[in-house]
């Protein structure tokens, strides 16, 4: 009898298409769920039958009350080699493996500089009243050369998005509670005084930090508060890091002159969410892994994940 592996938040139905699962489907059937399952009851319920789960980043929580209702769970496969949302003491106890895969920190970089193009040059406000008949050029477009750039991070995908920055023409500086003037200087980037300097000299700031207890609630309303009228606010890392409703308040007041935002409280966004209606908001949802490139790697390292765990040799085990 073959095992079963959920595929979870498959939203384009793509899973099976960009990498080859034919390794393992004649020892593995393979479902995948192309909408969210809400909840712990919803997950125990369409879970219940499944010996393998393959997990798309940190969408889906796996605390140790579901990894418990799950009797039949044998493998966890996580996109990515950090997951916070696993409790990797009950998985254990369980006798649950758990696995990630390689993930590139290009496409985040790459959608950080899309929603601050987009948001400069009021991208979205153009192109519906091109394609509306509305009016013909109806925004100033804010310019990037000799701006300031303020990151609030420079790890991988911070000191990537510098680099652009540079190749820009713009003043790039950075900030982060153990960041240090050496590091900067190999980038070519100043080492900002301060996070309230950063945020209060910067006509962009952008967030490239982790989720941790030090970063939660980083941005809070004192903070925002310093930022320029003028000033634009991107944040591709985690929701947590901005107070969100402080945001919320920020942009309907026009104390900012706009966010780009791909993270949230809750995702999938729910319908009636604040954030959906906001204005001075260009928002994604979620987008900052989503590029075929990673979705081959996720996958195809999700096969290969699988196969060793067959073999009695997982690989890439997490934590």
């Amino acid at each position: 009898m073959r095992l079963r592996c959920a595929v979870l938040d498959d939203f384009q139905r793509v899973a099976t298409e960009v990498a080859d699962w034919s390794p393992i489907t004649g020892e593995v059937e393979v479902v995948s769920f192309d909408t969210h399952l809400d909840g712990e009851d919803a997950l125990a319920a369409a879970l219940a039958d499944f010996d393998i789960v393959v997990t798309l980043r940190e969408r889906v929580s796996f605390p140790g009350s579901l990894i418990a209702r799950l009797p039949r769970l044998k493998l966890i496969v996580a996109s990515g080699m950090r997951n916070s949302v696993i409790d990797y003491t009950a998985a254990e106890e369980h006798g649950v493996t758990v696995c990630g895969t390689a993930s590139s920190s290009t496409p985040p970089v790459e959608l950080t500089w899309a929603l601050l193009l987009g948001l400069a040059r009021g991208l979205v406000a153009e192109s519906n009243a091109l394609r509306s008949g509305g009016p013909w050029q109806s925004t100033v477009g804010a310019d990037l050369h000799g701006r300031r750039l303020g990151l609030l991070g420079l790890g991988k995908i911070g000191s990537r998005v510098a680099r652009i920055g540079l190749a820009f023409g713009m003043h790039v500086s950075a900030w982060s509670q153990n960041l240090t003037e050496e590091r900067t200087a190999e980038l070519g980037v100043e080492l900002a005084p301060s996070r309230e300097d950063l945020l209060a000299s910067s006509d962009f700031v952008s967030v490239h930090l982790a989720l941790s207890d030090r970063t939660r609630g980083l941005l809070g309303p004192a903070e925002l508060a310093l930022l320029k009228p003028t000033a634009y606010l991107i944040n591709t890392s985690r929701a947590a890091i901005v107070d969100q409703e402080a945001l919320l308040a920020a942009l309907h007041e026009g104390r900012i002159a706009g966010a780009g935002v791909d993270v949230f409280d809750i995702e999938p966004l729910p319908a009636g969410h604040p954030m959906r209606t906001a204005p001075r908001l260009l928002a994604t949802p979620h987008l900052g892994y989503v590029s075929r490139a990673n979705y081959t790697t996720y996958y195809g390292q999700a096969v290969e994940d699988i196969r060793a765990y067959l073999a009695g040799a997982p690989v890439r085990r997490l934590p």
